[in-house]
């Protein structure tokens, strides 16, 4: 597994110092990408990649609680729920590189968001359409393609790809694309000539 630019596995979300083994491995997997246009978004539901945030690993959590234990530091748990359901926690915000402290409620669960990498809509204008119901709701609940981020900055992201918007915070932008070559060479996702100079250009100042 590509270790995302310096260290960045599947269950870290934290930004990491590159390392050349890694952006070499991240250029292989970009140039084996398959670049073709856009695809029409029509027949686009977020339903067809299964309903949200399944617990799709029988773990007993929802994929949800499941990367906010993965990604917040000091949680706390809703009492009677084998620590799956995270009330309270802090993230170092990969995208900005603010703290947040995340509090779980109606006004604020949304301050904290899980971000899919390669978006649901990206993915079904550049292949997904063709897949399995099974392999579109294993893409929607993969820890590769989730991280826990600045809710603002995952609205403003929206369903862009890396040709169209990056993570402010520069010094992410590395491992950011290298996770995202990653998700799609797992799932043979293709890119477009636009996203892929995009890629090229922040792997040529990794």
């Amino acid at each position: 597994m590509l270790t995302g630019c310096g260290g960045l596995e599947a269950g870290s979300a934290g930004p990491a110092e590159p390392d050349s083994a890694s952006v070499s491995e991240a250029r292989e997997k970009l140039a084996d990408l398959a670049v073709k246009g856009r695809a029409p978004k029509t027949g686009f539901d977020r339903d067809e990649f299964g309903p949200a945030w399944s617990d799709v690993d029988r773990n007993g959590c929802d994929t949800r609680n499941d990367i906010l234990k993965r990604d917040l530091e000091n949680e706390t748990f809703r009492a009677g729920t084998k620590d799956c359901i995270v009330l309270t926690g802090t993230l170092d915000d990969p995208f900005s590189g603010k703290t947040i402290e995340f509090e779980r409620g109606q006004d604020t669960s949304s301050e904290v968001q899980i971000d899919h990498l390669v978006p649901l809509s990206d993915a079904w204008q550049k292949g997904a359409q063709q897949w399995s119901e099974t392999k579109r709701k294993e893409f929607a609940n993969d820890p590769l393609n989730l991280l826990a981020v600045d809710g603002p900055l995952n609205g403003q992201k929206s369903d862009s790809d890396a040709a169209t918007w990056l993570p402010p915070r520069k010094s992410y932008r590395c491992a950011y694309i290298a996770r995202q070559i990653d998700v799609k060479a797992k799932y043979d996702v293709w890119i477009t000539a636009a996203e892929k100079d995009a890629m090229e250009t922040i792997l040529d100042g990794c």
